[in-house]
């Protein structure tokens, strides 16, 4: 398909930062080279598959179209969005899984269902494009009460549900919690931008945050996987001290120095996307010299072309899986942003708010 042209040197976002990029590490035009990897994976019917001829989930392919607005390539990105629009079923859903158009997991996940509202305000934050905003708007709504209808009295949000019956899954894990609470965030400023307040979402929003942070216990207990450790955090429900207090509590066990995250506490498997969302989590907790550290750690995953290999098994020197993964590359542009507080989307991990 054909790119269209990134943003140009002079673009500034809110704090005139320029292109996003991150300082002593990734200059600006190695973030664009980012993007643009990210654009030439883009099939022609505007989805953003994990790469070339592989899968399509919605939430990660809202995570690719935000990199794509976030290094200037809006026309890529609307593309994308209209893929969401035109995709989405009546009921509001997406499929989990879809390969090249053809729909291979039909079931729910309501996480991945209410991450279109964070793609939407961060293209309208970057773009300021109104019109956007309202065409995706029954786009939003329909995702967004759908989710509710996922949530427990307890505030929790269950995973998913079957397709055809809607029989859900009552089972409510961290990390999508987390997600959905700050895709939640994203739908009530979207709502309120347009003019049509939706206080039974700004009402879901705080049991869910109140949830997080009085009562843990209604969550599945956190896996070994890093994503459960820092997800409260990156999704906005938990900041301040007690976030601080909760990436420290579990560091030495995910950490690796000078190499990234592990995926999984007990395996020498290090992941480029975790650790660049370990990177916006830091960020968003006030932390910026730690986040870049974490971007420069994961170097040798960067190909020539500026895309990024998905992981590392350390203890042989192995690329595993073997592919460059589209989002993987998008959780880098999008750490970056937030890093040099370029775009005016640079925000929309660190602005969350509390109701």
């Amino acid at each position: 398909m054909t790119i269209s042209a990134a943003v140009p040197d002079s673009a500034s976002g809110e704090r005139g930062g320029g292109r996003p990029h991150v300082p002593g590490v990734l200059a600006a035009v190695s973030i664009n080279a980012t993007g643009e990897a990210v654009a030439r994976m883009q099939e022609s019917s505007g989805a953003m598959p994990w790469f070339p001829g592989g899968q399509t989930d919605p939430w990660d392919h809202v995570e690719s179209a935000m990199a794509l607005s976030a290094t200037g390539f809006l026309a890529e990105a609307e593309a994308a969005y209209e893929w969401s629009r035109r995709t989405q079923r009546e009921d509001g859903s997406w499929p989990i899984r879809t390969d090249v158009g053809v729909v291979t997991v039909p079931g729910i996940d309501s996480n991945f269902c209410a991450y279109i509202a964070v793609g939407v305000w961060h293209h309208f934050l970057i773009t300021g494009d109104g019109a956007f905003l309202q065409r995706m708007w029954p786009t939003v709504w329909s995702a967004i009460n759908l989710v509710c209808r996922f949530q427990r009295n307890d505030g929790a949000f269950r995973w998913g549900a079957d397709h055809v019956t809607y029989a859900m899954f009552d089972e409510a894990l961290v990390t999508g919690n987390a997600s959905i609470y700050q895709a939640l965030d994203c739908a009530v400023r979207i709502a309120d931008e347009i003019g049509a307040p939706e206080p039974d979402w700004e009402a879901a929003l705080a049991a869910l945050g109140l949830a997080f942070r009085e009562r843990p216990e209604v969550f599945e207990p956190p896996s070994d996987h890093s994503m459960d450790w820092y997800y409260p955090m990156l999704g906005g429900a938990i900041r301040g001290r007690e976030g601080q207090e909760r990436i420290a509590q579990r560091w030495d066990e995910f950490v690796v120095d000078g190499l990234g995250i592990r995926c999984v506490d007990h395996r020498p498997w290090v992941t480029g996307a975790e650790t660049s969302e370990l990177a916006l989590a830091l960020e968003a907790l006030g932390d910026t010299e730690a986040a870049i550290a974490l971007i420069a750690s994961i170097g040798h995953l960067r190909d020539p072309d500026g895309s990024y290999w998905t992981g590392l098994v350390y203890d042989d020197g192995k690329r595993w899986p073997v592919e460059k993964s589209c989002w993987t590359s998008a959780a880098v542009v999008l750490a970056a942003d937030a890093i040099s507080r370029a775009t005016p989307g640079n925000g929309i991990f660190r602005d969350v708010r509390r109701f």
